[in-house]
């Protein structure tokens, strides 16, 4: 096999030693390379390259560290049952708020009627979909791992008073809420729905689906009264907070704020406060600069997770230019949510369809973890 100091040797006029520095006469050295490459098994030179490897990720990691203390300024949020924690980061430190009134939270605790009562009598449904207005969108097979248990058991009476007691309480103070008159109204067509249900399925020992949907389809117009009073509630609030502090971080470090919003899949694509933060921050930058992050369940350190995962997109912005400047389609991907791999897979599997996120497309950056660890850069 040809080597570098033969194959300069052989095709220039001039003598090795006048290139490089020294004798082009093979050493001892260079006698035992061959010796010394055969002597390393496939496992270990294998091993070998996968330190490579292992080496980028190491730097990777610590690039990341470092970074995460620069990033400034971002509002992170955690989705939860009282509209969000806010929390903003700034090269001064931290704070947060869960700024959204009360409101949002009871009106929701009320319209989740329905589905309380739900979760208790589910397992006990008959596995076969009765004829329904809306059976064509039952999947049967979810049903039937949904519907485990006997649906003669009459097991679920005894849950099921024991939530009507706590609808029964919430109906009795009610009015002591000191809420608006028509989410006061729509509450209480609520409850009254649901006890009405509970009472009449314990007396007859009896539910079925029919039944159950008579019900929640009764109680849906005051439900939607509910989550009108709710999304208000939390729009003022996230655009209370927003404007505070807007001021405090001044018109040109706003301009490149970050938002990082921690979801769950099953409320990651338009939620709630992704959309209301779009209106609050530099529109020109809001497709690059508005990131949600759904994860499985919430992590134990949200605002590590999300500053953890922001590092990340942001050196891979950075990498993305510097590492492929020849090819702007593969760069796009190390940018965004595509893998570096997926153009050539499917192409290798034949599909019509190759297709390139294009690099603004954050949103939705499913990247979180169940346990906050942000994964390794894309293949």
């Amino acid at each position: 096999m040809a080597t570098r100091r033969g194959f300069i040797g052989g095709a220039t006029g001039i003598s090795t030693a006048a290139l490089i520095g020294y004798a082009a006469t093979p050493s001892a050295a260079d006698a035992g390379d061959g010796a010394a490459a055969a002597a390393v098994t496939q496992t270990q030179a294998r091993e070998s390259l996968f330190a490579v490897n292992a080496g980028m990720r190491a730097n990777y990691a610590t690039l990341k560290a470092e970074l995460i203390k620069h990033l400034s300024p971002v509002v992170v949020v955690q989705n939860d049952a009282k509209g969000g924690r806010f929390t903003l980061v700034t090269k001064d430190g931290q704070e947060s708020a869960n700024p959204v009134p009360q409101t949002f939270e009871l009106a929701k605790s009320i319209a989740h009627v329905p589905l309380g009562i739900f979760s208790v009598i589910a397992s006990y449904l008959a596995d076969k979909i009765p004829n329904l207005p809306n059976a064509n969108r039952i999947d049967p097979h979810d049903l039937v791992m949904v519907a485990f248990n006997d649906e003669a058991s009459t097991a679920w009476t005894e849950p099921l008073k024991a939530y009507a007691a706590k609808l029964t309480t919430a109906r009795a103070n009610l009015p002591a809420a000191n809420l608006p008159a028509a989410l006061t109204a729509s509450c209480a067509t609520i409850l009254d729905g649901g006890l009405q249900f509970i009472n009449a399925s314990i007396a007859a020992k009896h539910f079925d689906m029919k039944s159950f949907e008579d019900f929640s389809g009764s109680v849906y117009p005051a439900i939607r009264t509910n989550m009108e009073h709710a999304s208000q509630a939390q729009i003022k609030g996230v655009q209370d907070i927003m404007k505070t502090w807007r001021a405090k971080v001044g018109e040109a470090a706003w301009a490149d704020l970050y938002c990082v919003v921690l979801s769950q899949w099953t409320t990651s694509v338009l939620n709630q406060n992704t959309i209301i933060l779009k209106d609050c921050m530099n529109a020109a930058k809001v497709s690059t600069h508005l990131i949600d992050l759904p994860g499985l369940e919430p992590p134990a350190d949200p605002v590590f997770t999300a500053l953890d995962n922001l590092a990340r997109i942001v050196q891979d912005n950075i990498a993305a230019e510097m590492v492929f400047p020849k090819d702007t389609t593969v760069a796009d991907a190390l940018k965004g949510q595509q893998d570096l791999l997926s153009d050539e897979i499917l192409k290798q599997l034949g599909s019509n369809t190759v297709t390139t996120l294009s690099a603004p497309s954050y949103n939705t950056v499913a990247t979180a973890t169940a346990a906050g660890v942000c994964p390794v850069p894309h293949s």
